[in-house]
């Protein structure tokens, strides 16, 4: 465990970006060119038959698709919306690498280096920012403190003082920071226009295509191939078929999806305006109920006295499933949030009360009183209490994939690259070591 009077340079913006990812895009701009796009592609024929294809142009659909391509393999994937519009565009941005355990944090690691490795080829913003995780009680303090012991030597998490903390949070003031620690090893990305940029540079590809507006009729046994996929334009035939549809595995598949416990997770979250958007913030920011939502903290001995201890002073945050964080956009705009629900199926109606407790524990930890909100909406991403990933061989040559927990964005390269090994027969390590 090592200790810090000023933050990593991570933390202060002087680390530049890998030399790979191009300043990030306008948002509205690419939001433009995507609708553009989608409106070719959704109009433009299919192809009769490839080798693998892929549904649903999520991050985990398109990390399964360019792996597969990777692999050798030719690629179609379709998506039934225009754009992306789902999960992966409604989130943080943010690779919680370095919080998670087991099997999930062997996902993620694998991740990370896909992550860098398919930014740099489809270029799109991405960068080693690291998290900080802020203590305001003594408490907080001691779970990050027992992490950093159990992760001595590793250099995977380093304890700040309150000056430091303060510091990676842009705050002339300490008011109310005990301390806080950096996690070395997380990413960022921005949602808003990263799922975009690799289903345009796929599709870009001679091997490989991207068909959105394109919704799976029916998967039946196939007459040139495995498989054929019936669709509202079109049937295709394919080797292999990935199934990478989040929560609406039970729109397809619903005996799969009851079998895994599925269900849907809502969560509220907001964008702030650019108003505030100085001084700039690099890495992503966690908070006390966080750590109770992220394996490696839960895991800490001190991990059920700090839930004990915001049971007492605000159940409300308890009451909503709250994990307060925050990241901030390349426009300066801070993605703001969150709260979690779970049921079958969610009204589209949020609570303002909700948001605004969100809101002034953000106001808080930044010290920026001013902070006021541009959006807000309702995420939706898939969850089951039987465990964190889902894999189900719908029919031969047909898997379903999806991550039932919120780290999608953390581990879907790597949940991806051991599906595409074990169904295509293939080892991605080696083929990226002789490229």
């Amino acid at each position: 465990m090592t200790s810090s009077s000023q933050p990593r340079t991570a933390l202060t913006g002087t680390t530049a970006a890998p030399a790979s990812a191009p300043a990030a895009p306008d948002a509205e701009a690419a939001s433009d060119v995507d609708a553009r796009l989608a409106l070719a592609l959704a109009t433009a024929p299919l192809v009769a038959e490839t080798d693998v294809l892929v549904v649903g142009a999520g991050i985990v659909g398109l990390a399964h698709a360019v792996l597969s391509r990777d692999a050798g393999r030719s690629v179609v994937v379709v998506d039934r919306d225009r754009r992306a519009v789902g999960a992966s565009v409604r989130n943080f941005g943010h690779a919680c690498i370095t919080a998670q355990t087991g099997e999930l944090a062997e996902l993620a690691d694998r991740a990370r280096g896909a992550w860098l490795d398919v930014a740099a080829r489809a270029g799109v913003w991405t960068i080693e920012s690291g998290a900080v995780t802020v203590a305001r009680s003594e408490t907080e303090l001691a779970v990050l403190r027992e992490l950093a012991e159990h992760r001595r030597g590793t250099g995977d998490v380093e304890i700040l003082d309150a000056d430091a903390t303060a510091a990676a949070l842009g705050r002339g003031d300490r008011a109310g920071i005990l301390g806080g620690a950096f996690l070395a090893r997380d990413l960022r990305v921005d949602p808003r226009t990263t799922v975009a940029g690799i289903a345009a540079w796929l599709d870009s590809r001679d091997d490989a295509s991207v068909a959105w507006g394109t919704s799976v009729l029916a998967v039946e046994e196939g007459r040139r191939r495995r498989v054929a996929v019936r669709t509202n334009r079109g049937t295709i035939e394919a080797d292999r078929v990935f199934v990478c549809v989040g929560h609406d595995v039970d729109y397809l598949f619903p005996t799969i999806a009851q079998a895994h416990g599925l269900t849907r997770c809502a969560l509220q979250m907001a964008r702030s305006t650019t108003a505030t958007a100085e001084p700039r913030i690099r890495p992503a920011v966690l908070t006390a109920t966080s750590m109770l939502r992220y394996d490696a903290f839960v895991e800490t001995p001190s991990a059920a006295a700090l839930r004990a201890e915001i049971a007492a002073a605000a159940p409300e945050l308890l009451d909503i499933g709250a994990n307060v964080m925050f990241t901030q956009r390349p426009d300066g705009s801070f993605l703001l949030g969150d709260s979690h629900a779970y049921d079958l199926a969610h009204e589209p109606f949020l609570d303002e009360a909700v948001t605004d407790r969100l809101l002034a524990e953000a106001r808080a930890v930044l010290g920026r009183p001013g902070l006021a909100v541009a959006e807000r909406w309702q995420g939706v991403y898939a969850s089951s209490d039987r465990g964190p990933l889902l894999v189900a061989e719908a029919a031969d040559g047909v898997t379903v994939a999806s991550v039932t927990a919120g780290v999608g964005m953390t581990v879907s390269f790597g949940f991806a690259a051991r599906n595409v090994e074990a169904a295509l027969g293939a080892d991605l390590a080696a083929l990226s070591a002789s490229a």
